[in-house]
This record gives structure tokens, sequence and C-alpha cells, in this order.
């Protein structure tokens, strides 16, 4: 495992750091829902202090420019246009070199090795058409196997200072990994970094698993697993992979879980009597609880933010609908009204959103709406698109999206809330039921 890395402020006294307090007008971009030009933006090759740390100052830079451009809202100016070159970290910047190729934002940073062998990297943002630093020098400091996270971080905090939003390239997706044909399909969970990097297997193909979910923490996944003969909720953590089951009374059924947002408790779907309501139930079996009473099917539950209310799917009203309610059960107030069906809600980090899978008129959907059912948006349509989940900062959902025929099979995409810059997620096989974690410490 990596060890903690270090975050520390640089004290530089470096040329164009002082004029950051004059900046009154930093670089930023404005995301709204129209076209967003993306910010061209220069990222030289990190300087490297020695030939160890040369192999990994290509990489990280490549790493930490794959993760900007991918949000689509920079643009990297090739280093063939560039005009000047970075040779040290303390040198001047020549502002108006980078003026010339229109670059709107400067990175430059440092590769070496520390004394117990670690990889320690410095970087600084510069804003090139008002000659001015954007916010201190930072430094970071890891093993050398998590050069990875590290570069994450680093875009990480590139990109907080230009759009003024939370970063999400430091941290881990886990989903459902699936093989062979689609009849037969072996399916076992499997974490990943968000890029699709660093995968892991969590659980065995013995057994049919769906539906991970991530503890706020990050430290523990939620899933339902068919091992039993019957679905039942187990709870696995991810240093160790050892998981209990979790106790949800009796031999019913338990399925769609999720944590609640202070990680004490989870909330579920259980069938009893052929009759499926949502319950909720302390990590330890503790204070099971239900939430509903109703004669339908009540399913993916979902908290918001702050943990008072809870987002459902329920076909009481005669078809597949959205419904909010007090978390602690209670009369549920409809949100969805628009033609078709709407279903696997999930509730913004943020707390604004909710985003959704819709089915109709034979295509499914992935959506979002405001918390009252306001302002509905719809991001994708395919043959079949489903079970949508949110980044650390609630600008991207990730989902599935599987292909049509006898061979088709499910895929992971993400796609921004303003449904611009639709992209397929790499991984090694098919994936399915992707939830998205917290940022790592």
């Amino acid at each position: 495992m990596m060890k903690l890395i270090r975050i520390l402020t640089m004290a530089l006294a470096l040329i164009g750091l002082a004029q950051t307090a004059t900046h009154a007008q930093p670089l930023r971009i404005v995301i709204d829902e129209g076209v967003i030009e993306p910010l061209p933006v220069a990222l030289p090759t990190f300087v490297a202090s020695g030939g160890e740390a040369a192999q990994y100052a290509e990489e990280i830079t490549r790493l930490i420019a794959a993760d900007l451009t991918g949000t689509g809202l920079f643009r990297e100016i090739p280093a063939s246009a560039h005009i000047s070159s970075v040779t040290s970290f303390d040198a001047p910047v020549a502002y108006s070199d980078w003026k010339a190729i229109n670059a709107e934002a400067l990175v430059v940073g440092a590769v070496e090795m520390g004394g117990e062998g670690d990889l320690v990297i410095k970087f600084r943002l510069f804003d090139v058409f008002s000659g001015a630093a954007l916010g201190e020098g930072l430094q970071f400091s890891g093993t050398v196997s998590g050069w990875r996270r590290i570069a994450h971080k680093v875009a990480d905090v590139v990109y907080s200072r230009i759009t003024g939003e939370g970063g999400y390239f430091d941290s881990r997706v886990v989903f459902v990994s699936e093989q062979g044909p689609k009849n037969a399909r072996q399916k076992r969970l499997a974490i990943m970094d968000y890029d699709g990097a660093n995968v892991q297997y969590l659980t065995d193909s013995n057994s049919l698993v769906l539906a991970p979910r991530f503890s706020p923490s990050g430290d523990s996944v939620l899933y339902t697993s068919y091992e039993s003969g019957r679905p039942q909720i187990y709870v696995l953590d991810v240093a160790s992979v050892n998981r209990v089951a979790l106790d949800t009374s009796g031999g019913n059924m338990s399925f769609a879980p999720r944590f609640s947002p202070d990680g004490e408790s989870v909330v579920f779907s259980l069938e009893q009597g052929g009759n499926t309501d949502v319950y909720t139930v302390g990590l330890d079996g503790s204070n099971m609880r239900r939430l509903t009473d109703s004669p339908s099917i009540e399913t993916a539950p979902s908290f918001s933010p702050d943990g008072s209310r809870i987002v459902f799917e329920s076909d009481r009203s005669g078809t597949q609908q959205l419904y909010v309610m007090p978390a602690s059960g209670g009369e549920a107030t409809r949100i969805s009204f628009g033609p078709g069906r709407y279903g696997t809600p999930v509730w913004s980090p943020r707390g604004d959103l909710i985003a959704f899978t819709k089915q109709n008129a034979g295509r499914f959907h992935i959506g979002v709406m405001r918390t009252d059912g306001s302002e509905e948006r719809l991001l994708t349509a395919s043959f079949l698109d489903e079970g949508p989940t949110w980044s650390p900062n609630g600008r991207v959902i990730m989902f599935t999206r599987e292909s049509q025929g006898e061979s088709g099979a499910p895929a992971l995409y993400s796609v921004d809330i303003s449904g611009r810059n639709l992209r397929r997620v790499a991984t090694p096989s098919a994936a399915s039921d992707p939830a998205w974690g917290p940022l790592q410490n």
C-alpha cells in the first residue's frame, strides 16, 4: 500500500509568486450548460533531478495532461508548439513566450527522489495572460509505486484552482467485472482507479454479485451476492478483502444497499411475504427499521448528502417512478412525472440533483433532475443505459451501457452533467454496476 501522501506547502521565494495577492481576476473556467471552449494549457515535461527521477517525469506529466484534457474543459498545447523550454523549476517564467502560443494556463513541475527512496513532486500553476501564479506552489511525496496517485493529486489541484470545483481524479470505482457468454456470464467484484488503471479483484466468480456501493470513507463496500442461493447483502473490507453478511433478519431476500452519509447504517430493500419495502439497519445488525409500507415494490434507496431524506423508486402509482421521503420514513412525495419509467435514483454529493435511469419509447437514458423533480434533463440515449453513479465533486456521472444483440456486452461510460464529453472507461473485460468512491486520503 502506498504510504500516507504528505502535502507540504512550499515556502518558495520565486518570481511571480508574490503577484498572487494583486491578481484580482484569476483565470477561471465558468462551467454552464452551454458549449464550453476548452482552455488552452501548457504542460512542459516536469524537470527531473537525476536519472532515476527522469523515468517518472514524463509519465507523471502525461497522466496529469490526460486527467485535465479528459474532462473536456482543457486543451493541451503540444510540446512541438512551445517556444520556451523549462529546464529549471526555479527559473523565471517567460510569459511572453507562452502568450505567443495562446496558452492561458501553465503548469511547471519537478520530480526528484527523496531521502528514503520516495518520489517528491512539486509544481506551480500560472495564469499566463495576467502574468501571475494561481495560488502557492505545492509539494507531494509518496512511494515510487504510487506515482499515479501523486499525478492525480496534482491534476486535482490544477482542476480545482481553475474551475473552482473540487477535483475527482484521485478516486476509485468499484464495479462488477463480467466474463463469458451472455447466457452464462461470470461476475466478480473489482476495484480500479477512476480512469480504469490498477484493477484489483475483490471476489471470485463462483457466485453472482450485484450492485457494489462504497462507504463514505472508501474503505468498505456493500454488495448483493447469491452465494447462499438467495440475494443477501455483504459488507467487504477493501484492504483485507474480508467480508461478512449483513444481518437483515431471517431468510428473506435483501438487496439494493447503500450506506448512510455517516457510514454507520445501511438503507436497503427487503422482501417479506411477497412485498418489497425500504428498511434501514445498523452495520452490526441493530436498530432495523421499516421505512415504507405499501403493497408495491419499493427499492433502490439513496440518502441525501445531509442524511435527512431518501430518494427511491416505487411502482405504487402503477408505473416505476421516483419518490422522496424523510430519512425516518413517513409520507413520500413523487418527483418524476415525465413520460416513461424511472429507476435507480442516486443523490448528487452536492445535494442539488438526483441522477436516474429512464426508459421511454424503447430507449434508455441517464438523466438528472432537481430534488423536487423540476428541470429534468436527459444526458444520454441508447439501447440500454442504466445505473448512474456520481463523481466525488458531483460534476461527472458514470454508468453502464450495454450493446445490442447476441454478442452484446456491458461497458462503463462517463458523461458530464451538462450532457457533454461522453467517454468510454477502459476495463479489462465487460463491466457493469459502477460505484464511484470518495477522494482518497
